[in-house]
């Protein structure tokens, strides 16, 4: 493909093989006429992934052949694989099918008083909003969004306001959906910890880009889909509850697996309210075993490949597409230019979204368009040919 603008051709600084992935986990990426820069709204299966999923669909088929230690064992690799991807304990862990999940257990079971004050970024995905909005009107607390600068979140301001000594919560996505904009976790979280303040974090468009430590990394509660940039099912996700915190919860809505003692399913009616001990207490029973089953198939990828190998990668796709807003008179980037500041969204702003956006589509190039912006989000199986199919188009 002729570089854009007359760019001198240059490769990726990766170390991921993509021809070699595509043929062995994205067969579907070999064909023509369509290039997929969309994994922030839902991401490919892996053909291990897909592989795992129909292994268990047939298991599912003949229940007779699923044992009791199959089912629970698998979640048990889940908890462990998502302990290692974050930098946590297993016991801090507990599966969930979405994002929303996690957000809504923050808001109903972190020790909030009437009078509290929490807050979010002014224009967050509703996932960040309702949970929160709702939990203020149920409890009695107060809910406040903190405006933007420019359209995107203003760390210096978000940290001004956290000194409202009635701020008990604060909740923020590590990535922006509708712009890209990355908050910095350990800036932000170290402000909160300094000052009591509840640290949430809906990290959907982060996880699967970037790495994180939450050994390092103050975060209280933190909500992650894995259908996203982890390329798993639908159905499948995770909260993680610093340990210290888990004990002290009370689950607001409750499993019949949530209180100790409910693996032994030869004693379920010996009935004793006491909680499990770690992050299991907030699971909710039946979990879609087939879909974490999938899940893990493709976590064992990302650590095949290298965390590091991962992130390198999807950096320089989303430089090579911020490169070109910089260099395009006639496009806003509307993302960061800051590395330190972006993540694998990026958006731009064109003179008519919606008809760059039909160009787009016309052409195959799979995209977003949000809020006016087209939103790029390019991962491992993409290729820097494929960036600059999407860059040609729109110049």
């Amino acid at each position: 493909m002729t570089p854009v603008l007359g760019q001198a051709p240059r490769a990726l600084r990766t170390s991921i093989d993509v021809s070699s992935l595509r043929s062995r986990e994205f067969p579907w990426a070999l064909e023509q006429g369509s290039v997929f820069l969309n994994a922030a709204s839902t991401g490919p299966l892996p053909t291990r992934c897909i592989r795992a999923v129909n292994q268990w669909t047939q298991l599912r088929a003949t229940p007779h052949k699923l044992s009791d230690e199959l089912l629970f064992t698998t979640l048990a690799t889940s908890r462990e694989l998502v302990a290692r991807l974050i930098g946590a304990l297993p016991n801090e862990i507990a599966l969930a099918v979405n994002t929303g999940y996690g957000l809504n257990l923050a808001a109903r079971a972190l020790p909030l008083k009437p009078g509290d004050l929490v807050l979010t970024p002014d224009r967050e995905f509703p996932a960040n909003v309702y949970p929160w909005w709702a939990a203020a009107d149920a409890r009695g607390l107060e809910y406040r969004r903190v405006p933007l600068t420019d359209g995107v979140l203003d760390e210096r301001r978000l940290l001004e306001a956290l000194d409202d000594k009635r701020v008990k919560c604060l909740s923020v996505s590590w990535v922006d959906s509708a712009n890209g904009c990355r908050v910095d976790l350990d800036r932000v979280g170290r402000a909160c910890r300094d000052r009591g303040i509840f640290f949430v974090v809906d990290a959907i468009q982060g996880i699967g880009v970037l790495p994180l430590d939450v050994s390092r990394t103050p975060i209280d509660v933190l909500a992650c889909g894995a259908q996203k940039w982890l390329l798993s099912p639908w159905g499948s996700g995770f909260v993680y509850v610093r340990e210290a915190l888990a004990r002290e919860l009370e689950p607001p809505i409750v499993s019949w697996m949530a209180p100790k003692g409910t693996d032994d399913f030869r004693r379920l009616r010996d009935y004793d309210m006491t909680w499990r001990d770690d992050a299991r207490r907030f699971e909710l029973i039946t979990l879609p075993f087939q879909e974490f089953a999938g899940m893990n198939a493709s976590l064992e990828l990302f650590f095949e490949l290298g965390l590091d190998a991962v992130a390198g990668h999807i950096e320089s796709l989303a430089d090579e597409i911020v490169a070109w807003a910089q260099r395009t008179s006639s496009v806003k980037l509307v993302t960061p230019a800051d590395p330190a500041r972006r993540a694998g969204v990026v958006c731009v702003r064109p003179p008519n979204g919606e008809r760059a956006s039909e160009r787009l589509r016309s052409r195959g190039v799979v995209h977003s368009l949000r809020e006016g912006n087209i939103r790029l989000s390019p991962h491992i199986y993409n290729s820097i040919e494929d960036a600059r199919a999407a860059l040609d188009v729109m110049s």
